[in-house]
């Protein structure tokens, strides 16, 4: 019997954000079960703590979708690190590191005057790969190319998982959004990416920075509500192409509302001496505590 637990990641409030089941002690899983458990759970995404202690400085983390594995990912990396705190530590801590298979990342935990406790996360420092055509990635959005910002590019990200940066001009164009699937299968051959960041200016509210859209039909998820490796990308990406005059940036980005699954994620970046580090935090909330048989 495996003890799992539910948390809402990127949750301004519990049964927001995006869900996810932490399962603790599954080192004795293989593989092939650890697949097969994330497809029943059926989650954007599903991790497992496979060893409850310490091993070179930090705690190791699996991380599948219902159909692979993943290297990296946002929301389960700080939900996994919020399990670990609470249920496996259980006392305070400032910071811990998640292990996983792109390599170590650091998260702290601290404490918003507005937010309350905020989760941070340090990825890998963004890379940035091929500029892509707009009327091709517009095509794969079923929207028209003059949806697309021409002042700036669409182009390939990667802080651990690639993904592709899309810039549109208005709320308008990105509630508009119907993937093409022929078109997306295209681009899949075309591109390492296959996940689709889409992002505008305009928000539904005013505090906020952005909206964001996330697709990634690949790995079985046709929409995420809260995406924070994808939207690390898009720190680095507003930053290398100064989409907002601050240096360091410290933006929040509102991602979820077109299914019901509003979200928050705070997002900075810093450019210095030509690097550019990026963080991503936000809430988590237990949701549940329950076994798997």
């Amino acid at each position: 019997m495996l003890t799992f637990y539910i948390v809402d990641v990127f949750a301004e409030e519990k049964y927001t954000g995006n869900q996810l089941a932490v399962f603790t002690d599954s080192a004795s899983l293989s593989d092939t079960e650890m697949q097969r458990i994330a497809n029943e759970m059926h989650f954007s995404e599903t991790t497992f703590l496979t060893s409850l202690k310490v091993k070179k400085g930090g705690y190791d983390v699996r991380i599948y979708t219902p159909q692979q594995e993943l290297p990296f990912a946002g929301h389960p990396t700080l939900g996994t690190a919020y399990v670990i705190a609470k249920e496996i530590i259980q006392e305070p801590v400032e910071s811990l590191i998640v292990n996983l298979k792109v390599g170590q990342i650091p998260v702290s935990f601290r404490q918003d005057r507005e937010y309350g406790e905020i989760l941070w996360m340090k990825p890998n420092e963004p890379t940035f790969e091929r500029i892509l055509e707009p009327e091709s990635l517009a095509e794969v959005l079923g929207l028209e190319t003059t949806d697309v910002d021409e002042r700036y590019p669409v182009q390939e990200v990667s802080t651990g998982v690639p993904a592709i940066m899309v810039p549109l001009k208005s709320l308008s164009a990105l509630k508009r959004i119907q993937i093409e699937m022929n078109s997306y299968a295209r681009l899949g051959q075309q591109a390492d990416a296959k996940i689709i960041l889409a992002f505008c200016p305009e928000t539904y509210r005013s505090e906020n920075h952005l909206n964001v859209r996330v697709f990634a039909h690949y790995y079985g998820v046709p929409e995420d509500p809260a995406t924070g490796a994808a939207n690390s990308c898009l720190a680095g990406y507003l930053t290398k192409h100064h989409y907002f005059a601050e240096n360091p940036a410290d933006i929040r980005v509102e991602q979820g509302y077109e299914i019901r699954r509003p979200s928050l994620l705070h997002l900075k970046s810093e450019e210095r001496q030509g690097r550019i580090d990026v963080w991503v935090g936000g809430k988590v909330a237990m949701v549940a505590v329950g076994h798997f048989v």
